[in-house]
């Protein structure tokens, strides 16, 4: 799914825009991006694959205990649009990363609890809308709309941060995204128009 779009775009981009690849490049980064956002399974992962570990005995030495401040989907609410409170979590939760990191199969499938959170349902629907969205661009891409093709294909990599951060930061996504939207499908004349007035 991943390679054959980006091989639709590279096709389109060297019959219409002959010698430029940033709209590869960023559809090819950015759809990476979408596609693999860290859940809480990649998460659990990340700290008990070794690697985490290793970095940390390299660092320090002693004893160490471990704490960690964290927001758990299923336990922390926000109220009132503030972002919800980090809890503290002592070292056992090491135990439970290691148990959590054995599901990843389950995710995206039914048995997938954490999948019927509004930012995982936001996240899969992101990936579908990206992927209209860069069908649409390479529909009607050419060498005059190019650079607002890249530009579109690049607003993904403002969605940053998780849960209210990333909330803020998708509302302000896509409101460039459909500014740029209505630029990329304005006539040739309309975008001089539009660029001048600038």
């Amino acid at each position: 799914r991943y390679s054959a779009l980006v091989d639709k775009v590279r096709a389109a981009e060297a019959a219409r825009a002959p010698g430029r690849s940033g709209l590869t490049e960023a559809v090819a980064r950015n759809l990476f991006k979408l596609m693999a956002y860290k859940d809480e399974y990649e998460v659990a992962r990340l700290y008990t694959d070794g690697e985490f570990l290793k970095q940390v005995n390299a660092a320090f030495e002693g004893d160490l205990s471990f704490e960690f401040h964290l927001a758990p989907p299923l336990l922390a609410r926000s109220k009132d649009g503030a972002e919800p409170k980090k809890r503290r979590y002592g070292p056992r939760m090491m135990k439970l990363f290691e148990i959590l990191a054995k599901f990843k199969a389950v995710r995206g499938t039914p048995l997938d609890v954490f999948g019927y959170s509004a930012e995982r349902r936001t996240e899969r629907a992101l990936i579908k809308q990206y992927e209209a969205l860069v069908g649409e661009i390479t529909g009607a891409l050419t060498l005059e709309n190019h650079a607002y093709a890249v530009a579109l294909a690049s607003v993904p990599d403002k969605i940053r941060g998780y849960g209210p951060v990333k909330e803020r930061h998708l509302t302000a996504a896509k409101a460039e995204e459909a500014d740029l939207l209505t630029r990329f499908r304005a006539p040739p004349a309309a975008r001089d128009v539009a660029q001048a007035a600038e």
